[in-house]
């Protein structure tokens, strides 16, 4: 069957067909105005109508072409359902729906609905802009940038339905597309609402948007179950950092967590009030980032910024910031936002393009680097403080000339007095204070929750309210005897404030003084392979394949390989110990690390936002975010405080009016006054912010410290159990020894020793074992070249096998290979070495004997562990002799040595220790371990500690990993952890006493009812209640800085 080619759209020339074998379904269009009119969903967006397929039975088809098309989309089109589409393409891809399935240049409504055009010719993707008239062109980037799958060149309707967004990436022509069994998956078969984005500048091109009209849109979005990301390109869950601004206190913590956690698309929430953070796995399909940030905005009042994951970040300033949103995306380029009056961030794959190019190559919008952005984990806490200044500010101006017409013996002019006071007292309360009433009445509707915003609308209402009452009865000529009390409602609002303010602050400066991220360094010197200058550049600017130079004394600019030149380097702010490191040509130099007195030419191998200092700043933050299970007690104890609190007050309330008449004899009125200060008073002055940052606090700070002395820990809970150990358990290589072993000994048993040496070494060349790379270090150092082995492969615990020459090669333990009996085996294990047996067709031919460096701490290390009541173990692979001999010399009784351990050995013995009790505690065991073979042994472990020797700090998936390569980092572990629980604890005594006393105070259960001596607190003063509590718990926080460890 021929191929119809008269559709001339866009100029080009597009066959229109249906996917089948052999099947090509003809068709003409000739205008982008009234594309697809024939067929429409209801409720679409554009024009009450979805654009979709106009592939269908009887519209210029013989009968022929009809019933090869129904055969083409006979198979099951959702899932396994084996529906017969009557029609073809038309309409439903389910019977009795209202989706519709689109042919190939239309594919993405197929599943999604969305308005999405893709063209055939030369694989360019386009997106629709809002105007049916106008379709905008991006390049072949945006159509294969993030596209895994591609299989055909045609843009057709089976790929769409597979989930392909774009497969038009790979080359090779395909003619005859075929629909598979799993077509259309979900999205087909559910009828979908679509809602246009509002956003400003380029549209971005997500499958649908939230009308943010009210919350039934919220709940219309969930129909969606199988929609297209178009920024993405794929299906799936993203990950999603917000930062948030407004938060103050736990209950907004609280009100966070409830606002998302309600959200279907939202799992693994994570939120930090002290780092005013949310980080969150998102469904795309079913609700965009954009629609949950306005959904978060509308019902909390907290703004909120997204914190891009993918990619890279490059901020520009320029004149013409609107058009230069408006052009098409160059290639390489995922996403641009404007982030200030004349500032445009954006989002790159730096692999694609580079950060220079983007600058450099952009000539019709000129523009040039904006200054350095705010680290993001710390800018939203900065905005906070900043707000919260101007507030109090504003606050103080206004509240002091009431309290001097209040307190100042000035002339008797009270009505004068109070009208300026009233006016004031009405800007505090209404601009100041104003805030405080969406966020709380926003929590008591949407949250459910009532929250310390509440307390304080409650008590300054109230003062407000009858300070102004009390103003009308004295203009009325009728004063009441207490008299107006402006200064009480504003002084309250400025005491709050100033207490806000300095706690926020507090916080922040705790946060940023453990910020890992400010030793990155700004600048770096652009150099040629031979060492001559180019230029000096902002690091934000450097590409791959950059090479740069590191003068002396000058930190790192990022990592790298060194190409030439010889130094000594500073690493202590990545392992805590101030040890120069020698570094030449092919070693590895650390971003933050300073440089010594020699001068180095290294090659990029890491871009700043993904270099080792990002890494550990990083797992540092993902430590932060987490909670230890002591923090579900504070929440639990912090959820319930607020309504306490309101239910104390009532009966304040209750019993000083039954005092003020039954035992004062007060007038029904001035007793409800009475009452009223006290009430208020209570309100205000119990704060269960404290009990909420016992354990954040100590958190954030600790892993701070933790990370200075090499110590990453990657969640709360390692910080919150380490001190709690009963058990540790070495692994041997690498982490009891230095993990550099050398051949002492070896053995051949054969003629041609050359010949047997190459055949070793083509095995073990690839290898990162250290026994099979310690052999491969030494042959390659005394001139010997690799046989040519294939089929090698890595048999876990035991050795490594392949063939050369038709043979089977294996070298690994005497045990695997059935050679332990064999005399010429056992006078080297006889010596305790490190035994490695090579055989050729089960045929020993090689033994090699090899020794290791116990490390000099490991002996005093282990002494230590004993003396806190540690009970201290060895496991290892290797042979009784080896390991025997290094647990004498370390303190070892013999019974506390395993060896010829295999994994899955390892993983059994952890089990039992941790199934045993010490005493009456269950037992807490730490596995340390260099991470070769050790992966099981670290999952199955309480703690599993990972000696790292390297940069690549983020590939282990130990709980705790240590930069520094001594085993006195596990002791530094146990103490970081000992002292952070203690403050922990103190935090939460001090909570406790707080409010007992405050709530004592301020309610005058401490009043003598029958002589009115009083012990109590004024409620103009209650609001520093929230200083008085907070800041003590803040202090003792930040004093493990300090602290011996």
């Amino acid at each position: 069957m021929a191929i119809d080619q008269n559709d001339t759209r866009g100029g080009s020339s597009k066959a229109k067909y249906c996917s089948g074998e052999g099947s090509i379904h003809k068709r003409e269009d000739t205008s982008d105005n009234d594309v697809f009119q024939d067929e429409y969903c209801p409720g679409s967006s554009l024009n009450e109508r979805n654009h979709v397929g106009n592939t269908y039975k009887g519209k210029g088809n013989s009968d022929e072409d009809n019933e090869a098309l129904l055969d083409t989309c006979k198979d099951a089109c959702c899932f396994d359902n084996e529906e017969t589409l009557k029609e073809t393409c038309k309409g439903a891809c389910c019977p009795d729906k209202d989706e519709a399935k689109a042919e190939e240049e239309y594919q993405d409504s197929c599943c999604s609905n969305n308005i999405e055009k893709t063209a055939q010719d030369n694989c360019q993707s386009t997106y629709y802009s809002g105007d049916s008239n106008k379709y905008n062109k991006r390049d072949r980037g945006d159509c294969c940038s993030d596209l895994v799958n591609a299989t055909n060149k045609r843009c057709n309707v089976s790929a769409c339905c597979e989930r392909k967004l774009v497969p038009c990436c790979d080359d090779t022509p395909n003619t005859e597309p075929k629909v598979q069994s799993s077509a259309c998956a979900r999205g087909c078969c559910e009828p979908v609402k679509v809602f246009p984005s509002k956003s400003k500048g380029r549209t971005t091109g997500r499958a649908m948007e939230i009308d943010p009209g009210g919350d039934e849109s919220i709940n219309r979005i969930y129909t969606q179950t199988g929609s297209t990301d178009i920024e993405k390109g794929t299906f799936g869950i993203e990950h999603i950092v917000l930062s948030i601004t407004g938060m103050t206190c736990t209950g907004c913590e609280t009100k966070l967590q409830r606002v998302l956690g309600t959200l279907p698309p939202i799992t693994n929430l994570k939120t930090s009030l002290v780092m005013s953070r949310a980080e969150f796995s998102l469904d795309t399909a079913s609700m965009s980032p954009e629609s949950v940030m306005k959904h978060l905005e509308r019902t909390t009042e907290f703004k909120c910024e997204q914190i891009s994951t993918r990619g890279s970040n490059l901020d520009v300033v320029l004149s013409n910031v609107k058009d230069f949103l408006d052009q098409p995306f160059r290639l390489g380029v995922n996403a641009m936002q404007l982030v200030g009056k004349s500032a445009v961030r954006i989002n790159f794959d730096p692999k694609v393009v580079g950060a220079r190019s983007l600058i450099k190559e952009n000539a019709k919008y000129a523009c040039q680097l904006a200054p350095p952005p705010a680290d993001p984990g710390l800018a939203a806490g900065s905005k906070h403080v900043r707000n919260i200044g101007y507030m109090t500010l504003l606050s103080i101006v206004l509240t002091v000339p009431i309290l001097v017409l209040a307190w100042a013996p000035l002339e008797d002019r009270p009505i004068t007095y109070g009208a300026v006071s009233l006016i004031f007292a009405t800007v505090i309360q209404f601009v100041v204070a104003g805030p405080f009433y969406p966020k709380a009445l926003k929590s008591l509707i949407f949250s459910r929750m009532i929250e310390m915003d509440l307390l304080i609308v409650l008590s300054t209402s109230a003062a407000y309210i009858f300070s102004v009452i009390s103003f009308g009865y004295l203009v009325s000529g009728k004063p009441l005897s207490t008299g107006e009390f402006f200064e009480t409602s504003t002084l309250l609002v400025t005491l709050i404030m100033i207490g806000r303010w300095i706690a926020a602050l507090s916080r922040q400066k705790a946060v940023e003084s453990i910020s890992i991220r400010s030793l990155q360094s700004s600048k770096a010197q652009l150099v040629t392979e031979e060492g001559a200058e180019i230029k000096e550049i902002d690091t934000r600017l450097l590409e791959y394949g950059d090479i740069f130079g590191v003068l002396p004394e000058q930190r790192v600019p990022t990592d790298g390989s060194v190409l030439s030149g010889c130094s000594e380097i500073d690493e202590s702010m990545l392992t805590g110990e101030f040890r120069l490191i020698g570094k030449d040509v092919g070693s590895k130099v650390i971003a933050g690390s300073i440089n010594g007195s020699g001068k180095l030419i290294v090659r990029l191998t890491h871009l700043p936002e993904e270099n080792t200092i990002s890494v550990i700043a990083a797992m540092v933050d993902n430590a932060k975010l987490s909670k230890p299970k002591i923090q579900e007690l504070a929440d639990r104890v912090a959820t319930y405080f607020v309504p306490l609190i309101v239910s104390l007050t009532i009966i304040t309330f209750i019993v000083w009016i039954s005092v003020g008449i039954g035992i004062y004899n007060k007038s029904s009125s001035d007793a409800a006054i009475q009452a009223i200060i006290y009430a208020i008073t209570v309100l205000i002055v119990s704060c269960p912010c404290a009990i909420g940052l016992a354990v954040p606090m100590v958190i954030v700070v600790g892993s701070g410290v933790a990370a200075e002395q090499g110590i990453i820990f990657k969640s709360a809970d390692s910080i919150e159990m380490a001190y709690k150990a009963t058990h540790v358990v070495f692994d041997k290589t690498g982490t009891l020894t230095a993990g550099k072993l050398k051949i002492v000994e070896e053995q051949y048993f054969a003629e041609d020793s050359i010949t047997r040496r190459s055949m070793v070494l083509g095995l073990v060349t690839n290898s990162k074992h250290p026994v099979s790379a310690a052999i491969a270090a030494n042959f390659t150092e005394h001139g010997i070249s690799a046989a040519k082995v294939s089929e090698i492969k890595m048999v876990t615990g035991k050795g490594i096998e392949g063939k050369v020459d038709g043979k089977t090669i294996r070298g690994g333990n005497a045990r695997w290979l059935e050679v332990e009996s064999d005399p010429r085996v056992q006078s080297i294990l006889s010596q305790g070495h490190t035994l490695f047996c090579v055989t050729l067709d089960s045929k020993l031919f090689a033994v090699f004997g090899l020794a290791d460096t116990i490390r000099p701490e490991a002996a005093a290390t282990i002494t230590k562990l004993k003396q806190i009541g540690v009970r201290v173990s060895l496991l290892s692979g290797d042979d009784v002799g080896a390991v025997q001999l290094i647990a004498k010399e370390i303190g070892l009784h013999p019974n506390e040595a395993q060896s010829c351990c295999s994994p899955g050995d390892k993983q059994k013995y952890i089990q039992e220790l941790s199934a045993s009790s010490v005493g009456e505690r269950k037992a807490t065991v730490v596995f340390v371990g260099d991470g070769t073979n050790d992966a099981v042994a670290l999952a199955q472990a309480t703690i599993g500690v990972h000696m790292n020797s390297g940069t690549d700090v983020a590939q282990s998936a130990a709980d705790v990993v240590l930069m520094r390569p001594s085993l006195e980092g596990i002791l530094t572990m146990i103490n970081i952890s000992r002292a952070a629980v203690l403050r922990i604890k103190f935090n939460f005594g001090w909570s406790f006493i707080y409010n007992i006393l405050a709530l004592l105070f301020a309610s005058g259960a401490l009043v003598s009812a029958r002589k009115g001596t009083a012990i109590k607190i004024p409620p103009e003063y209650a609001g520093l209640g929230e200083l008085a509590s907070v800041l003590p718990v803040i202090a003792i926080a930040v004093g493990l800085k300090w602290a011996k460890l």
